[in-house]
């Protein structure tokens, strides 16, 4: 009994030492954060400000709260969109099985493998021939078909657990392929789509590449931003830092709030291969 005891307090010191160490870098951003720029050094990154200040923090939201909506005007219909179109592939080669679905599910996962940098330029001349480059828009959509394969493979796994059963008794009763998503399908796939949301909203909010190299100026994204805080000469890390946390708010709000809800529909096996 004293063994185990002492086992589980050993497990404990691990796990308390391995959570600090991880949190060494958020610490250093708070702390830098809050920091007048003379206090800013390499040496004394460790230490406590002398003083609270707040003011780079007002600086980094000035700079970045129009790229912040940019962002929150990508996000939201591109997760929206790449989890509804996610859902209904995954219902329909999961529930109305067809000849050849299973290869069109595997070309569909082939997607998740194709690199961002291969498609850059015929991507990019493409955007720019329908008039969508150096757009919101132009980012929703590479975002949503670059979301499908991902989308598709969740909803199929976690609709592949619903009894086929319930889905010929609603034949049997005359639903038709569109009333049977809605009314049995979807009700029973919230916890699917939060997991696919939060998936989703994470990969978006923090893309760089496609951000960079899609969009300028006034239509970036945050992420794209917060790298241009640093600017050409001197690098104001306080500031720096400061926009760093308010980037990185979203997304870490999306897991206080709804974490339970992502591990719950991970153990279900939404994202089961």
């Amino acid at each position: 009994m004293r063994q185990r005891a002492w086992s589980r307090l050993f497990l404990y010191a691990i796990c308390i030492f391995m959570s600090l160490f991880f949190l060494m870098p958020v610490y250093v951003m708070l702390v830098t954060s809050v920091k007048p720029l003379d206090e800013v050094t390499l040496a004394d990154m460790w230490k406590l400000p002398s003083a609270f200040d707040w003011s780079s923090y007002q600086t980094a939201f000035a700079k970045l709260a129009p790229n912040f909506w940019n962002s929150v005007y990508l996000v939201v219909p591109a997760t929206l969109l790449s989890a509804i179109l996610g859902a209904l592939n995954g219902y329909v080669l999961s529930k109305w099985k067809f000849k050849g679905a299973d290869t069109i599910f595997t070309l569909i996962l082939f997607g998740m493998f194709i690199p961002y940098q291969s498609i850059l330029i015929p991507l990019i001349q493409f955007l720019r021939e329908i008039g969508l480059y150096n757009t919101i828009p132009g980012l929703i959509f590479v975002h949503v078909v670059y979301g499908i394969p991902i989308t598709t493979l969740m909803f199929r796994n976690f609709y592949a657990a619903i009894p086929d059963e319930m889905i010929e008794s609603a034949k049997i009763d005359g639903a038709g392929f569109l009333r049977i998503f809605r009314y049995i399908m979807l009700p029973l796939s919230v916890t699917g789509f939060v997991v696919v949301a939060i998936w989703q909203f994470t990969n978006i909010w923090n893309e760089f590449l496609f951000a960079v190299t899609i969009t300028t100026s006034s239509q970036q994204p945050i992420m794209v931003a917060l790298q241009n805080l640093s600017g050409s000469q001197i690098v104001q890390w306080n500031v720096q830092m400061a926009g760093a946390l308010l980037a990185a708010l979203p997304t870490l709000l999306v897991y206080i709030f709804l974490g339970k809800y992502f591990v719950r529909g991970l153990l279900a096996g939404s994202v089961k291969g």
